[in-house]
């Protein structure tokens, strides 16, 4: 979708008018640095947006490309692109791959030592440097945008965007200060980019940042490649044991609510024969720096981790995203499950979710030290998730259409490949609300279920539950099913969880329509577990040919061994999908070489003889 202001046309639906001839050196910049052919949809329109001299915003799914929205428009303009990055790490990895690609680009942040900063500032004020690298809280001092006026800027890329929106007015304060960039420079060019914004997010940003006035690129959220998997959490260690033992030797992220289930988590994949590292706020920074690099260059390893880590992290090859408790909001989610599958590969994703984490994140919400309209707004954020979660149909879509996009039933979600029929669920919702208003609203789902299946224990003589009128009237139902329904009628707002009595269950305005008739409740059994496996090779995702598989295996081989003389992630080098084209086509010659997806002039210069050894042979 592209459009000025608050117009906007869908690239996916219509005919864009013809480019600019500028476009045509900048397709040249792209093939000579990058070592790409094409663009892909819509970096076209951003670019030439952006070298127009008009403000963009760009939403694009995880791995489409966002970052040569500006790094090829950098390229071409006269001057100093600076680039607003919220985490050092995302900065580092950015800086080490534009260097190997031979692009002056550096980085000043608090990781640096003062003579550092000073030292990449000096080559700013030069000329030296094309792109630099800054944290919001860095460029937002009087000293910096003073220096940085001086030099005139040529372009402004603001990086995770959706934080000026999350973040500005609490965590991140100096990403709100970014919205007075336009006043300061106001001939220089912004970009702003992410990868999650909502249509409220996304007119949040266009107001801060160009007061509602900029050029628009959405190019849709769908990530094809992901397979969306929920589950009901019922024996969380188990089922997630399950899950990574069908994935020995692929790269994951495991993320987990609390910094002490991170280490508890982690220890017990290890255990297991993983080789699993903790990640978190409450670790040593040297500690996390560590495990990163782990993480970064090596294979086969499983970061169990908060939602410290993750944003900017720019690994292709990770295949799977599992999340043991129910994320914030969908766009959380979505950011966090946008880890998996960068390279287009296939790549699972899989959250367990239970009425305690429902429970959690409402306190949470109402912990927040925000206003009333805030908290209303995230709890319709998190009722949106967990319509996700419960989604009776296509799982991909009712995420998709919480963004604004429509499509039609994905056929690789659990949902799809696995179809449960609704049940008629009037009776036994009926029975719950008659037990909560028998308890007096006063219990959590685990003693409503002791009540409705007749079971005999220490608190229900108690209370003297077991003369109730409806003790006992849901026995024939398991208790499994039971925390099914609940959890069910809480997310369809037949029921609330009061946060302020230990996760009592109450009912709703909405519970009195279901009593009355004038609701119908349908609720969607646990599907059965089938024991699967979607384990595939490297080289069968790659859809390599066999006689290319020996081949595929000595070239990354190679790439390793370069990438940790440098100190670098292995895709920085090359990708997965630049090595199968060398192994299916085995360029012989330095021109051959130059030809093959991701080879620039650079990395021709550095690489090819090394390569070429390989192929040779």
């Amino acid at each position: 979708m592209i459009g000025l202001g608050h117009r906007s046309i869908d690239l996916s639906s219509e005919k864009v008018p013809p480019l600019s001839s500028t476009i045509l050196a900048a397709q040249e910049t792209l093939k000579s640095v990058f070592g790409y052919d094409a663009f892909r949809e819509g970096q076209e329109q951003a670019i030439s947006a952006i070298l127009d001299g008009r403000d963009v915003l760009t939403i694009m799914p995880t791995g489409a490309g966002k970052s040569l929205c500006f790094q090829v428009p950098a390229l071409m303009l006269p001057g100093l692109t600076i680039v607003v990055s919220p985490l050092i790490a995302l900065m580092q990895n950015q800086v080490e791959a534009l260097r190997l690609l031979g692009v002056a680009a550096g980085a000043i942040n608090s990781s640096r030592s003062r003579d550092e900063n000073v030292a990449i500032w000096r080559k700013v004020a030069a000329g030296e440097i094309r792109i630099l690298y800054m944290a919001p809280e860095r460029l937002m001092t009087e000293r910096m945008l003073d220096a940085v006026a001086k030099i005139g800027p040529a372009l402004f890329a603001i990086d995770e965007a959706h934080c000026i929106s999350q973040w500005g007015p609490a965590f991140r304060p100096e990403y709100e200060q970014l919205s007075e960039l336009k006043g300061r420079f106001p001939t220089t060019p912004i970009i702003a980019l992410t990868a999650t914004a909502d249509q409220l997010t996304r007119d949040h940003i266009a107001e801060k940042l160009f007061d509602g006035h900029a050029e628009r690129v959405l190019t849709g959220f769908d990530r094809p490649n992901l397979e969306l998997r929920v589950s009901m959490k019922d024996s969380p260690k188990s089922q997630l044991k399950d899950f990574v033992s069908h994935r020995q030797g692929d790269s994951g992220i495991v993320y987990c609510l609390s910094r002490k289930k991170t280490d508890d988590i982690a220890a017990f994949l290890v255990q297991e024969g993983h080789t699993a590292l903790p990640y978190h706020a409450g670790m040593p920074s040297e500690d996390r720096a560590r495990h990163l690099d782990r993480f970064m260059l090596e294979d086969g390893v499983i970061m169990v981790a908060t939602i410290a880590f993750g944003m900017g992290i720019d690994k292709p090859d990770i295949r799977y995203v599992f999340h043991m408790d129910l994320p914030a909001t969908p766009e959380a989610y979505y950011q966090e499950i946008g880890r998996a599958g960068r390279d287009g590969n296939p790549a699972t994703v899989h959250m367990l979710y239970g009425l305690d984490d429902i429970r959690m994140r409402r306190m949470f919400i109402e912990e927040e030290d925000s206003d009333d309209d805030r908290k209303r707004r995230e709890h319709q954020r998190l009722n949106a998730l967990l319509a996700y979660c419960e989604a009776p149909e296509c799982r991909r879509q009712t995420l998709l259409a919480y963004f604004g996009e429509e499509i039609a039933p994905c056929g690789a979600c659990d949902t799809c490949l696995q179809p449960v029929e609704t049940v008629d669920g009037n009776f036994v919702s009926k029975a719950a609300l008659a037990a909560i208003e028998a308890t007096g609203e006063r219990f959590g789902a685990g003693h409503l279920i002791d009540v409705l299946r007749g079971s005999k224990n220490e608190k229900i003589g108690r209370f003297g539950h077991e003369r109730l009128d409806c003790y006992g009237v849901g026995a024939d139902v398991d208790a499994s099913t039971w925390r099914t329904i609940l959890r069910q009628m809480v997310a369809r707002g037949f029921l609330d969880i009061d946060i302020s009595n230990y996760g009592a269950l109450q009912q709703t305005a909405k519970a009195a329509d279901l009593l009355r008739g004038d609701e119908d409740f349908r609720y969607r059994p646990e599907p059965k577990k089938k024991s699967r496996s979607r384990r595939q090779s490297r080289a069968a995702i790659a859809d390599l040919a066999p006689e290319d598989e020996d081949l595929f295996a000595r070239l990354r081989a190679l790439r390793l061994d370069l990438a940790q003389e440098r100190g670098v992630p292995a895709y920085a080098i090359f990708t997965d999908k630049t090595l199968v084209d060398m192994a299916s086509r085995r360029p012989q010659t330095m021109p051959e070489f130059g030809e093959i997806f991701g080879v620039g002039k650079a990395k021709q210069e550095k690489f090819a003889a090394l390569f070429l050894s390989v192929l040779a042979s």
